[in-house]
């Protein structure tokens, strides 16, 4: 595969307006039409533009595209696509389409105004024909804008824009390309992409799941968010005011260990929660990037496969570049504004506690403690096999330094590092390196260990066998 080739915003939109195929609409909201502004200023947009608009006012937009209850939302923007791309469709079709590949570009962001501070983020998309009369295709993407000004903001908006219009008309072949594509002239730094979503013909050849792991990938995002459908959704839509109680696996596969240490981290969890806030958790399976990495390189069938059977169990799923636990606490917590726990097993807690795991940090075991507990993080844990024994050992069991004990007995006393208790002890000892060597020896016994919609999804997929 030859290296990517960066085009500028102008090169990009003028190769568009010089191709007489593509000819559609733009419709902004948030951050002024700095899209179709790219496309003006490249020259030749005639070629290319049939309508501009935006509808800042919220009664006018809603007189267009019905009534939201949220305007910088995916049900805004898909409903602007309806709307724009019917009217294209209507109006033009007669007299352009047997020639014309149409599309139908919008996006709803809340950029930096005036006065204050907040969540600056958008939603951008683009409804299109990859042949003339062909049945439309969709791709939404969710970004958030991380510029501390609002003309920067408008400018990486601009830029987005143009790229992935011309990622639909010029870059969709490859998964790689395309998603390179969709940041050129653009850095993390500026705007994270945490949510694509695609459909329609044009797309037959990719999944969007993999779309998605090649952003956490390529660092264009931290995290990307599953549904229990194993649907792509989008972090903060999902999971804001919301407990969250996590287990950090590899889910290969989901066992009945995993889900009795969501299950009873989640009612210990419950137990420490305001009463009306008791039912309002929500638990993630996540699995980290280097969980995922295997001699060197991610193997796609296997992340689909984890997807798959945590799905079969109605599971949410989380993909992160988050090494720590401390990391991982700090951005839920700020999605979140509720509180967070983890259920770990004996051996994450004792790494956890070793000092010489927080020696890059400038504050060092005290800065990695004070990131993970900040926010009034509980640890749940799970007992586990010592090494030379059948013997289930817990917390109490675990080495501490001397010096870092004081500061370990404040989290215990404070119930921020709790025991799991009512654990069922045939489930204690499974381990899913186990299952897949009885899978591949073509065994059945491993059916006993994990849920059986697993067993069922691992079977109907062939899943680990080497037969």
């Amino acid at each position: 595969m030859g290296a990517h080739k960066i085009l500028s915003p102008r090169q990009k939109a003028l190769q568009i307006n010089l191709d007489n195929s593509i000819y559609g609409t733009f419709a902004e909201i948030g951050a002024g039409q700095e899209v179709a502004r790219n496309f003006f200023q490249a020259g030749g947009a005639a070629g290319t533009i049939a309508k501009t608009m935006s509808a800042y006012d919220m009664t006018m937009s809603d007189s267009i595209y019905g009534e939201s209850s949220r305007y910088v939302s995916e049900e805004r923007l898909v409903a602007m696509l309806n709307h724009e791309f019917d009217v294209l469709i209507e109006r033009l079709s007669k007299e352009r389409g047997a020639s014309s590949r149409f599309f139908a570009y919008a996006n709803t962001v809340t950029a930096k105004g005036y006065r204050g501070s907040g969540n600056y983020h958008g939603w951008t998309g683009i409804r299109f024909q990859h042949a003339p009369n062909a049945r439309p295709s969709q791709i939404l993407v969710h970004l958030k804008l991380l510029d501390n000004q609002n003309r920067f903001q408008q400018q990486a908006i601009g830029v987005a824009g143009v790229n992935l219009l011309h990622t639909c008309f010029y870059q969709r072949d490859g998964m790689e390309a395309m998603v390179e594509s969709l940041m050129d002239n653009l850095t993390n730094e500026r705007v994270l992409i945490d949510a694509i979503k695609i459909s329609g013909p044009a797309f037959a050849h990719l999944d969007e799941r993999l779309l998605s792991l090649e952003l956490v990938r390529r660092g264009y995002t931290d995290v990307i968010l599953f549904n229990g459908n194993g649907k792509v959704v989008q972090p903060e839509a999902e999971l804001y005011k919301k407990n969250l109680l996590t287990l950090r696996s590899g889910f290969r596969p989901p066992t009945l260990l995993s889900t009795e240490m969501l299950e009873k981290g989640a009612e210990m969890f419950q137990r420490n929660l305001p009463e009306d806030q008791a039912d309002n958790i929500v638990t993630l399976a996540e699995i980290s990037m280097n969980q995922l990495i295997e001699r060197g390189e991610i193997d796609n069938a296997d992340f689909l496969a984890r997807i798959d059977m945590l799905s079969a169990i109605n599971q949410r799923v989380l993909i992160t570049n988050f090494g720590r636990y401390h990391r991982l606490n700090k951005y839920l917590s700020e999605i979140s504004k509720r509180r967070i726990a983890f259920v770990v097993r004996v051996n994450n807690l004792k790494d956890i506690l070793t000092e010489a795991n927080y020696s890059d940090m400038d504050g060092g075991f005290f800065e990695g403690m004070g990131n993970l507990f900040s926010k009034n993080c509980h640890l749940y844990v799970y007992p586990e096999k010592a090494d030379d024994s059948e013997q289930l050992i817990g917390s109490d069991d675990i080495e501490i330094a001397t010096h870092l004990k004081p500061l370990v007995d404040y989290f215990i006393t404070n119930k921020q590092i709790q025991d799991i208790t009512n654990y069922t002890p045939s489930v204690a000892n499974i381990w899913s390196r186990r299952i897949v060597e009885s899978i591949e020896a073509g065994e059945h016994t491993w059916e006993e260990m994990v849920p059986k919609a697993v067993a069922d999804a691992v079977k109907h997929s062939d899943l680990f066998s080497t037969h």
